[in-house]
């Protein structure tokens, strides 16, 4: 029992080790966001931000190109979660409940979508929103990521669909509901952790994204945050690091606030899935 006791309070200690190590650099961010930048360029670096203040926040809310740039995001990360969910939903429902010729071809299609480099279409994709007319527009933007994710997201959301018994539908059904009455009903609430996860995924992969967007959104007045992050990058040559901290720690605000909110709900979804199933 005391080795037992011993070896838990030791993994504890090592989780514990592993977190802090995991959590500095988001508290360094955070922290070095506060400071004046003479005292991010001292020879020795301050661990806590006593003297600092809010200027560097200021600076960033001031600027007119970052109130741009984070309305674009959110409408570009709006499209995107909407829609991805929407479609992985439809096919993650298809190929799990229903018996179609080509079904198999068609997960496998899915899994090999997912190997495929995104830097190998970002030619194939540029043209097609330059026919299109999409380029430098939220939707162009929008619609490359929810062919990015898609295949990922149906994929996850295959495996909560084929976990909930198609027999609780049947039961529904034997009582009087209708197909979509049994779905919405009965089914559809047991999803919505996996609807959540989804969306999870959708949020993070759409938000931060760079490299699709930097082809995409060329004009100044189009960028995404991480675009105007790192456009604040170049244009110093001398980097203003408290004004990159206090950008880089607003941008990920909405991610933070967004995964707590859905944190909650995830739980409660579980939690009922588990009482009516």
């Amino acid at each position: 029992m005391r080795r037992r006791a011993l070896a838990g309070r030791l993994w504890a200690l090592l989780a514990l080790v592993l977190a802090a190590l995991w959590a500095f650099p988001v508290y360094w961010m955070v922290q070095s966001a506060f400071l004046p930048t003479n005292r991010l360029r001292a020879p020795d670096p301050s661990f806590l931000p006593l003297g600092g203040g809010l200027a560097n926040f200021r600076r960033v809310l001031d600027d007119a190109s970052f109130l741009t740039a984070f309305r674009v995001s959110l409408a570009v990360t709006a499209l995107t979660l909407v829609a991805a969910v929407l479609f992985a939903f439809l096919a993650a429902l298809a190929i799990s409940r229903y018996r179609f010729r080509g079904r198999r071809s068609f997960v496998l299609a899915v899994l090999v979508v997912q190997m495929i480099p995104a830097e190998a279409l970002f030619i194939s994709q540029y043209a097609v929103l330059d026919d299109w007319g999409l380029l430098n527009r939220a939707a162009g933007l929008a619609l490359v990521y929810v062919a990015a994710i898609l295949p990922f997201t149906v994929w996850m959301l295959r495996g909560f669909v084929a976990g909930v018994p198609v027999e609780l539908e049947e039961a529904a059904m034997v009582d009087g509901l209708s197909r979509t009455g049994a779905f919405f009903r009965i089914t559809f609430p047991l999803l919505a952790p996996g609807l959540v996860a989804s969306g999870v995924y959708g949020f993070l992969q759409a938000w931060n994204e760079y490299t699709l967007a930097l082809v995409v959104m060329t004009e100044p007045g189009q960028r995404t945050l991480p675009l105007w992050l790192q456009g604040l990058v170049e244009a110093n040559r001398a980097t203003d690091w408290g004004l990159v901290m206090a950008g880089s720690t607003l941008i990920a605000v909405p991610v933070i606030v967004f995964f707590l909110l859905v944190q909650h709900r995830l739980t409660a979804g579980l939690v009922s899935g588990a009482v009516k199933g």
